[in-house]
């Protein structure tokens, strides 16, 4: 599969973070630089504690990092005060969970149309795509429904609609296929990757998966605090 553009989307330069446990310093990321394209799909390999899911926060400007910058369309997330970063994560970034995160005591109408909500978009258009979209992955006669009537792979397809439903520019994925079974798994994967097509967002898979890892236009492995491509 080939990157859709060549046009750098997300520029990470000189990214430093360290945690302190205790006396000690522990260093997550030493001077780290990477590039990613608009409408790529990366994967990002490595070991438990290399800081994957830390990456992913960084880049939802969650947490900021020691030093170095992180460029999202433009924008670097450094800059911008805390509530700008919440605004700009609300409306174009979002997120999949490896324990999907769906609100239990919505229904699936509800959690989907959550992010509609949230970021003003009640039109009926919106509605509609966000309904087409749940008609697409298979749950559109599950409206009605609570996330605890639903199986794990549906829960988790909930979970993908809901964080497109508004049509970010950028979906951070933390291993959401490392709670399911292998089939299920891997219908979830095929959900992301047809998503992906006939669309211009940017997603970054975190996995532990190398075979999983290896159906994105690129992976990278990260440990001990720097980041490298590698091959399927």
């Amino acid at each position: 599969m080939q990157p859709k553009a060549l046009t750098a989307f997300i520029t990470i330069r000189n990214l430093s973070k360290h945690y302190a446990e205790g006396e000690q310093r522990q260093i997550i990321f030493a001077d780290l630089s990477l590039d990613i394209n608009r409408g790529e799909f990366v994967s990002l390999l490595g070991p438990s504690g290399s800081g994957k899911s830390t990456l992913l926060n960084l880049l939802a400007g969650i947490d900021l990092p020691d030093a170095g910058t992180i460029q999202v369309e433009n924008r670097l997330l450094g800059e911008l005060t805390e509530k700008e970063r919440t605004l700009f994560r609300r409306r174009h970034i979002g997120f999949v969970f490896q324990f999907f995160n769906l609100i239990p005591t919505l229904t699936v109408e509800e959690n989907l149309l959550l992010p509609l909500e949230l970021n003003g978009y009640q039109g009926p258009e919106a509605r509609q795509g966000a309904f087409d979209l749940l008609d697409s992955i298979g749950l559109g006669n599950r409206r009605r429904s609570f996330p605890e009537q639903l199986s794990g792979g549906e829960q988790q397809r909930l979970a993908i609609a809901r964080a497109m439903a508004h049509r970010p520019l950028l979906l951070l994925a933390d291993e959401p296929t490392g709670n399911l079974d292998a089939a299920t798994g891997e219908r979830v994967l095929e959900l992301l990757l047809g998503l992906h097509r006939h669309s211009d967002t940017t997603i970054i898979l975190v996995t532990h998966s190398r075979g999983v890892a290896a159906r994105a236009d690129r992976m990278l492995y990260l440990d001990s605090g720097h980041i490298q491509e590698v091959s399927p």
